[in-house]
Parts: structure tokens; sequence; C-alpha cells
């Protein structure tokens, strides 16, 4: 069996995850935010009040990482950190008006940036990539 770099599965996901997210990147060029900046926002979008660890965690980033990416939003004035009113060593995160007005903008040129790349794909065949996708991952835990 020949080896080949191009047939590996890892190889095809990180050469599109590269793809997509130089792409989201030029599409949120004018609005100031980064593809990593967007995770933060989407799980905020859905879910206010998480603590950097809960986020570092939803992201799939360290919390290193993660809190730079905090630090970048909070200059924007996107977020704001309350105290954690239990964990007083702890903070959560909250979306300023700033940041919830982003959504409006956002969301479509996400959801446009899926339905390109998804072009010609049946929409049964998407939804089972994730799922074998997601299969995967769990594979591996």
């Amino acid at each position: 069996m020949e080896f080949k770099l191009h047939d590996l599965l890892g190889f095809t996901l990180n050469k599109t995850n590269a793809k997509l997210k130089n792409e989201l990147l030029q599409r949120f060029k004018k609005y100031n935010v980064t593809p990593e900046q967007w995770s933060v926002l989407s799980c905020l979008w859905s879910q206010e009040g998480v603590t950097p660890k809960e986020l570092a965690d939803i992201i799939f980033k360290d919390k290193p990482t993660t809190n730079r990416i905090l630090e970048k939003l909070e200059i924007k004035e996107l977020i704001i950190r309350k105290p954690h009113p239990v964990d007083k060593r702890a903070y959560q995160i909250f979306l300023t008006n700033r940041g919830w007005a982003l959504r409006d903008e956002l969301v479509p040129i996400g959801m446009q940036l899926i339905k390109e790349a998804t072009r010609g794909i049946e929409k049964h065949k998407v939804i089972e990539m994730r799922r074998l996708l997601n299969q995967i991952y769990d594979n591996l835990k």
C-alpha cells in the first residue's frame, strides 16, 4: 500500500478547515472579528454568563488562548466580564449591546459560507458528514 499524504483523512480535514477559516476571516474583516472571536461570540449568543474555563471547553481551545481571545473582545467592547456570584476567583462573560448587534450581521455571513461550501451536496449527506465527523471525534476520546 502506497502512502499518500493527500489520501489521509486528517490532512483533508485540516486543509478544509484552513480554507473555511481563511474564507471566514476575509468575510468578517470589515467587522474586525476573527474566526476564533466568532466562535466565542457564537457561544455567548447561545449562553451568556459562562466562565472562561467553560468557554475554553466549549470552543476546544486551551485556557490561555481563550483568555487572549476574551481580552481582544473586551478591548473591542463586545464583551464584559463580571465577578462570579459564587466563585470569587472566577468571572462570567456577557455580551455588550455591540456584541449582540453583531449577531445580525455575522450569522448570515457564516450561514452563507456554509451554503457555498456545501453547494451540490444533498442536505442529508451534510447531516451525515457532521454525524460521522462527530463519531470520529468521539472514537478518539
